[in-house]
């Protein structure tokens, strides 16, 4: 990958993935996400070979990335007894990771699960299961990409100390990485942004920087610690532009494909914050040869 930033936002697939590719593109993105199939739904889609060969072909072109999001019904703590039990879920998640590879996919975003109500143990020993079979003969080159929760589903999966322990324990850990979400980690209280150098020391510490595959980032429209999951464009929420800026460019994250899960701009697309975004590493350099 290079090291130029990679930065882009979520976009629509109708028409196609290489469609939702060249949209990204002319916007300005050098990296996008995309659902692999129905957001709203477990249910298997076969793969498009032709559509995910045309993304593929597309981005090696234009030396772009890609990172899939899973169907939010997906989680990954629930019991082989559940209403929808864990064989779906371990389903779904290959059926994503199938799409995500034929794409030319980073990975597969997948949230850390939510427990509703069962042992926190239990629950913890669900999603390593979970894992476990999902990646089971998995050989492909795209990886389950954990996201940090915000903590309005439960306390699940709030910390970089879950992600990593979780990952750790599995029986695959070199095909799974990390997805961090700015506003999911401002919302559960671990990232006070007057105090990003303690994030970024706690992640160095966990060894959780160097597995960071993706970021979301995304302002928040509530105040930290608020367990509150409600992204705001980027410098129009309480997290702040300069905020956001300081934590994107650290070193320790050089690397990561960048998306935006936020309202798109007047013209529908995410051109104009991808720009924005953009300058923050010159304005960087600038402040440090002052």
């Amino acid at each position: 990958m290079s090291n130029s930033p990679r930065i882009g936002a979520h976009v629509s697939t109708r028409g196609g993935y290489g469609r939702a590719a060249r949209f990204a593109w002319e916007s300005g993105a050098a990296c996008f996400q995309y659902f692999p199939k129905n957001p709203r739904s477990l249910k298997l889609k076969p793969v498009d070979v032709q559509g995910t060969l045309d993304c593929a072909s597309f981005c090696r072109e234009k030396d772009m990335v890609s990172i899939a999001h899973t169907p939010y019904p997906t989680n990954m703590a629930a019991g082989v007894d559940d209403t929808t039990p864990r064989k779906v879920i371990v389903a779904s998640l290959r059926n994503d990771l199938e799409i995500a590879e034929a794409c030319g996919s980073l990975g597969i975003v997948v949230h850390f699960g939510q427990f509703a109500g069962m042992e926190p143990l239990q629950g913890y020993q669900n999603i390593i299961q979970c894992m476990n079979e999902t990646l089971l003969n998995w050989e492909g080159q795209a990886k389950l990409l954990i996201e940090n929760q915000a903590g309005n589903h439960g306390s699940a999966g709030m910390t970089l100390e879950e992600l990593v322990k979780v990952r750790e324990l599995s029986q695959f850990p070199e095909r799974i990485g990390f997805c961090l979400d700015t506003c999911h980690a401002f919302a559960a209280g671990i990232w006070n942004p007057e105090q990003t150098v303690e994030l970024l020391l706690r992640g160095q510490a966990l060894d959780y920087w160097p597995h960071l595959v993706a970021i979301h980032l995304n302002d928040s429209k509530y105040p930290y610690n608020s367990r509150r999951d409600r992204h705001a464009r980027i410098g129009q929420g309480h997290i702040g532009g300069k905020a956001l800026r300081d934590l994107l460019t650290s070193e320790l994250l050089s690397g990561a494909a960048v998306v935006m899960e936020t309202e798109k701009g007047p013209d529908g697309s995410h051109r104009e914050d991808i720009a924005t975004v953009l300058t923050w590493w010159e304005t960087k350099r600038y402040e440090g040869n002052e």
